[in-house]
């Protein structure tokens, strides 16, 4: 899955962007108060795409 998709869904979700890391961008869930990093790549694996989805709380991304 491309980045940006998963991205734009998230913040559909009500995520927003924390901080930059080093090779990650942090983004915080306002509703549940919960966090998790993505990383940089063009490509994300479906699996933790997955993962970020429920650390933050979000329904996971359909394709």
């Amino acid at each position: 899955m491309k980045r940006l998709e998963l991205l734009r869904h998230l913040q559909k979700n009500g995520c927003q962007l924390l901080r930059e890391g080093a090779r990650h961008s942090w983004l915080y869930n306002t509703d549940n108060n919960k966090r998790s990093a993505i990383p940089r790549h063009s490509e994300i694996k479906d699996l933790l795409a997955k993962k970020i989805c429920k650390d933050l709380g979000v329904a996971v991304i359909k394709k």
